[in-house]
């Protein structure tokens, strides 16, 4: 099936429908991710209601984040088997080859529920060995689904490769020069083994027929890497994240009453956790450069240490967990300033154009793929970011 396919949940809920009929009995539909929380968790969480509204047999696994909460949601790592994953992850670069007993343990449970789908989100994040898992899925019947939310499947090493323009992961990573991205997640001081993790993920990645596996793209950016990958054969579908817009809509508040900010402009970038692929230096040196606009700059997400250490002129917030404020905070904003360096489709832009509030974003990844406003718009560099919110700042001024 070609990248160009889209797929959206409504389809895919009609799919396993049709499956279940054939079947004769509800499906039997079983989703593993990472986390329980961020973007890709909640992902996997909409679509575990979506089956279950459906009337299929759904199941929720995950690493980390949050506890068991019944027998269909499930926490499948323990703690100690996190720490030590991601303890030799960094003496070694073998992420996704520890955690044996916890993925035995897991595999036990999938043999019990005899899973019609097996739907993969993200496998890095020290919760899970990869050599079991896919050897358990090529012997079983199931088929299987596989949304891709970065590159990490693919390379050597790396979730993302923009930033360095690294294309080694066309060919095999690491055989023509070091990785240059050892020093990012998932962080290393091994400096030997991004060839051997190549070779390993090709070989163990592929083992599933491309007759039983589809991996699912969330931009057609990622769509296209992936079919210039060691995934070429595979059918890849592209399904755009959606959002609950009965909760991203326009919320008014007191937020800008709260914080002091009356009618100045009001920038606003949103990110958790905040690191420099996001973008905060850019902010650091918007709030210097615009410091004589009367503008003001937010940033919701950060940690405690970010936010002691934030130079005068932003205005710092923790992550927040409630979908109603974090919509009040897009609501007052004048702009969302998503200056992310590399990323496939932030879930952030779609929030803020639903609470009504365009989005300026760095042409990157699937950035461009997310914007529908008119008075959005993707930029290439810092310097004209600043051009264009400057001068969206200033044509307000009295």
């Amino acid at each position: 099936m070609p990248a160009s396919s889209k797929l959206t949940l409504d389809d895919l809920s009609t799919d396993t429908a049709l499956l279940a009929e054939d079947l004769g009995r509800p499906l039997r539909y079983v989703q593993i991710n990472s986390a329980y929380g961020g973007s890709t968790g909640s992902i996997m969480h909409k679509l575990h209601d979506m089956l279950v509204k459906s009337g299929v047999d759904s199941y929720e696994f995950w690493g980390r984040g949050h506890d068991t909460v019944d027998l269909h949601r499930q926490c499948c790592s323990s703690k100690m088997g996190v720490y030590v994953h991601a303890t030799m992850t960094r003496l070694t670069d073998r992420t996704g080859f520890y955690s044996r007993f916890d993925t035995k343990r897991l595999l036990e449970y999938l043999n019990t529920i005899d899973p019609d789908i097996v739907h993969l989100h993200n496998l890095h994040g020290y919760y899970i060995n990869i050599e079991m898992l896919f050897k358990w899925l090529a012997n079983h019947r199931c088929q299987v689904r596989w949304t891709l939310h970065d590159c990490w499947a693919f390379t050597g090493h790396c979730a993302y490769f923009s930033a360095v323009q690294c294309n080694q992961w066309q060919g095999h990573c690491a055989s023509k020069a070091p990785c240059p991205q050892l020093n990012t997640y998932p962080r290393s001081i091994c400096k030997t083994n991004c060839s051997n993790n190549y070779a390993d993920k090709k070989k163990i990645f592929t083992s599933v027929s491309p007759k039983r596996m589809t991996l699912i793209s969330p931009s057609q950016w990622l769509a296209d890497l992936a079919q210039r990958s060691f995934f070429k054969g595979y059918p890849i579908m592209v399904r755009y994240n959606t959002i609950d817009t009965n909760l991203y809509k326009p919320t008014p508040s007191s937020f800008r009453y709260d914080n002091s900010i009356g009618t100045r402009y009001m920038v606003l970038g949103v990110a958790s956790p905040w690191t420099e692929r996001k973008g905060l230096l850019d902010f650091i040196r918007l709030a210097n450069d615009l410091s004589s606009s009367g503008c003001a700059i937010v940033l919701v997400g950060l940690a405690a240490n970010q936010i002691r250490n934030l130079p005068e002129g932003i205005i710092g917030l923790n992550r927040t967990d409630s979908s109603q404020e974090l919509a009040a905070i897009y609501t007052a904003a004048d702009v969302l300033f998503n200056p992310t360096k590399e990323d496939n489709y932030p879930t952030v832009n779609l929030e803020a154009e639903a609470c009504g509030t365009p989005v300026i974003s760095y042409d990157t990844g699937g950035c461009v793929e997310t914007l529908q406003r008119e008075d959005s718009c993707v930029v290439q560099s810092y310097e004209d970011a600043l051009s264009v919110i400057a001068g969206r700042c200033f044509s307000l001024q009295p």
